[in-house]
């Protein structure tokens, strides 16, 4: 059992816990997430890392309210317990294990759209730790939708805040305070947009256009987390990936957003989970690409 040592609403259907977990803790890095579960009869919910505390031994999950399973997590309390809490999982964040001295040399720009802010946060933490300070624009429907501010502002370079309907800061997209940034002058060596499907999708285009690498985080579309299930197939560049196993980070100018948000539509019924096992046969074991 995995007992919970926090939990707190960050905001509406959106709530953070503190998670004993020693061996995870031990052994994550950002970029990577964890499967949960609340007890032997329950959903198996991948979540990205938010952070970490290695000398506690616990790890940080936020979640977003969007069925039965989460709901019946955020009546959970501290003093409850998981289940399972299984990690770390998929691939670090390419940060991690770059040279320090060569990524001092770059200027590095994050995006975190909505939920998106919370697996940004670790990566920007994690560069701030090691002396080097990234621009974060952080996006939100509205000012009561904005997450993690005030720990954001402790490790990020430049923090921009906007929000769609203009309720908090500025208002606009995110794509906007890129246009603005780069208009000024910025020259960034590489972004990392972390977000909605459609929010990713726009920020590539408009980043491939700017000439800025970006890598963008595809755990959205994770379902199984363990490449059985073939949710979170995909395509990058001229190959067939597998967010979970795979990522669940790529170079988001090789990735086909159009089919992912399809899919992943699809997948939402079960008419469409049936019309893919059709098309692309049984996901028993995606990570074996011979079997998919």
């Amino acid at each position: 059992m995995y007992k919970i040592l926090k939990a707190c609403n960050l905001a509406s259907n959106i709530f953070l816990m503190d998670v004993e977990a020693e061996r995870v803790a031990k052994a994550c890095e950002p970029g990577q997430f964890v499967i949960v579960k609340i007890d032997e009869k329950g959903e198996r919910i991948p979540l990205t890392i938010c952070d970490y505390d290695r000398e506690k031994g616990t790890v940080t999950i936020v979640v977003q309210t969007v069925g039965a399973s989460t709901t019946r997590m955020q009546n959970l309390k501290a003093g409850d317990s998981f289940r399972d809490f299984v990690g770390p999982l998929g691939k670090p964040s390419e940060l991690v294990n770059e040279d320090i001295d060569e990524l001092k040399k770059k200027k590095i720009l994050f995006v975190g759209g909505g939920l998106g802010t919370a697996p940004v946060y670790p990566q920007v933490k994690w560069l701030h730790k090691r002396g080097i300070d990234a621009d974060v624009i952080v996006g939100a429907k509205t000012r009561d939708l904005v997450i993690l501010e005030d720990e954001m502002k402790e490790v990020a370079g430049n923090l921009y805040i906007t929000t769609d309907d203009g309720s908090y800061q500025r208002k606009g997209m995110v794509t906007e305070v890129i246009k603005d940034l780069t208009s000024a002058g910025n020259k960034y060596d590489l972004c990392v947009a972390i977000g909605p499907m459609i929010m990713m999708k726009f920020v590539c285009i408009l980043t491939k256009e700017l000439g800025i690498p970006t890598v963008v985080s595809m755990n959205p579309i994770m379902v199984d987390g363990t490449g059985m299930c073939g949710a979170c197939r995909l395509i990058v560049g001229d190959e067939v990936k597998f967010a979970c196993v795979d990522g669940p980070e790529f170079d988001g100018h090789l990735v086909d957003f159009d089919q992912a948000m399809k899919r992943q539509n699809l997948y939402k019924t079960e008419e469409g989970r049936a019309m893919l096992k059709e098309q692309e046969g049984e996901h028993n074991g995606c990570h074996e690409k011979s079997t998919c």
